[in-house]
């Protein structure tokens, strides 16, 4: 899989090209210091995934970015330093964007987490240069400008929903996730009644500036969540970085770093399978795009309990594997393209769920 790095920072660059060169599976394609030089280079090296610094001289990482996937649509993964906010805010806007991932920056060979973190741009530029991507538009007119898909029907019922007012709102993304979720906690009302819980695999380091963005694009309040919190309608609490998030008894949150579970922590299914023992029939739970299959014995469980549950259709996901496991399992009452998801979700929230 051919890498073209875009990295401004001579050492960084080095760096990653010794990194890249030393796994088989990849082969170095290129490496540029402006995102300019990637622009221009692109039709030559023909990559099959990008690496993608944030802060570049002249254009950044993000403009880049949208340049490319509107211009010659490249799997990008954003390599970004995870310590100033404004680089984590470009940083997310570049996933919106149309960036699959966002990894650290590699450190250097002598620090303690060199291999882990080589390791891990690694497994992401290889994993991600086998997702296909589209062509998109500029932000803002990406989503306006989507021809909505055609309704999906529901799943046969294996278990008929139980009536019940709705208490709780839990949902969990995985690759292609802030966008999505932007666009579905951005289609609630600000007087959403329902508190709503998030699980997004995102990289530990990344996590609170994924929670201070989302707080900005959307209308509901947003942050992380705090073990032995009590949960408050319309408001959203985002699983901490490497920490699983569950719904204790009585509305309290818990969040812990017990075992990960199918190599996931935070794992979308140890929320749904909490919030099935203690809202029951009063919970929703929604599965969005994603990579694997976390998730879907957890909205399974949520469906046993007569919850609503939601999977993402194919037809919109970036890539289809959680909301695919879900299916497969029929854990989804209903599977909807993402721009009818928030619409469902307010009817579900005032009582009306068809």
């Amino acid at each position: 899989m051919r890498v073209l790095v875009v990295e401004d920072s001579l050492v960084v660059r080095t760096l990653l090209t010794h990194i890249i060169s030393r796994d088989p599976r990849l082969e170095l394609a290129g490496a540029v210091e402006s995102g300019e030089a990637a622009l221009a280079a692109i039709d030559t090296v023909r990559p099959d995934v990008i690496s993608m610094d944030i802060r570049l001289p002249g254009i950044d990482g993000l403009e880049t970015t949208r340049r490319i996937m509107a211009d010659r649509p490249t799997p990008i993964v954003v390599i970004a330093d995870s310590v100033e906010d404004s680089s984590l805010k470009i940083s997310m806007n570049a996933l919106r964007a149309g960036a699959l991932s966002v990894v650290e920056k590699p450190v250097a060979t002598t620090n303690d987490g060199y291999d882990a973190v080589a390791g891990q741009i690694c497994t992401q530029l290889r994993i991600m240069a086998a997702v296909p991507v589209i062509r998109r538009r500029p932000i803002g007119a990406e989503w306006a400008a989507r021809k909505a898909a055609p309704p999906a029907a529901e799943m046969p019922a294996l278990f008929e929903p139980v009536s019940a007012t709705p208490s709780v709102l839990a949902i969990a993304a995985s690759t292609g996730g802030p966008p999505a979720l932007a666009k579905v906690i951005g289609g609630l009302a600000a007087d959403f009644p329902l508190p709503v819980l998030l699980v997004q695999h995102m990289g530990a380091a990344f996590m609170e500036g994924f929670a201070s963005w989302l707080d900005g694009v959307v209308a509901l309040p947003v942050g992380l969540a705090r073990d032995g919190e009590i949960m408050a309608p319309g408001r959203v609490y985002v699983a901490p970085g490497d920490r699983h998030l569950e719904l204790g008894a009585s509305g309290v949150l818990r969040v812990s770093d017990a075992a990960p579970v199918g190599g996931q922590r935070p794992a979308a299914t140890v929320l749904f399978a909490s919030v099935a023992r203690q809202a029951g029939a009063q919970g929703i739970g929604v599965l969005l795009t994603g990579m694997g299959e976390d998730g879907a014995t957890g909205l399974l469980e949520m469906r046993k309990a007569g919850a609503a549950t939601v999977a993402e259709h194919e037809s919109s996901a970036v890539v289809y594997g959680m909301p695919a496991a879900a299916v497969r399992l029929s854990a989804a009452s209903r599977v909807l393209p993402l721009e009818q998801v928030a619409p469902h979700l307010l009817r579900l929230a005032q009582g009306r769920p068809s």
